[in-house]
């Protein structure tokens, strides 16, 4: 699919306050857990608990959001398909920032491992 201007302001726009609701009744509904949740949206943007709540309580848009985030190095490894969108072909930052997000979220509710959700790199353990 084809990521227009339109569907870039969009998103940036979006509030992570309305959307976060919507990521806990997903990973609920699968058996995941709200702690879960939260350990994945913390490593993605390195926000605990506590700034996470801040972000939702200041409606912060996902532009804002991503903006005071610390995105994790090892983000760039998600890849694939979410929402009909390749995630490594999306040019806009914030709008693949998002979609990371989604991505990590879909695959908490699919029951992925938490560490290969975290793209842990057990290979170079002795």
């Amino acid at each position: 699919m084809k990521i227009t201007p339109e569907h870039n302001e969009r998103m940036a726009k979006m509030t992570f306050a309305s959307v976060y609701p919507h990521y806990v009744t997903k990973v609920e509904k699968k058996g995941r857990t709200v702690e879960e949740l939260q350990q994945v949206i913390a490593w993605l943007t390195g926000f605990d608990k506590a700034e996470m709540q801040k972000r939702i309580d200041e409606k912060d848009t996902f532009e804002t959001f991503f903006k005071k985030a610390k995105l994790n190095p090892n983000a760039k490894l998600i890849t694939g398909v979410i929402c009909g969108y390749r995630i490594e072909e999306i040019d806009n930052s914030i709008t693949r920032k998002v979609r990371y997000l989604d991505k990590l979220v879909d695959e908490l509710a699919k029951g992925r491992k938490m560490e290969k959700i975290l793209r842990k790199d057990n290979s170079k353990v002795k």
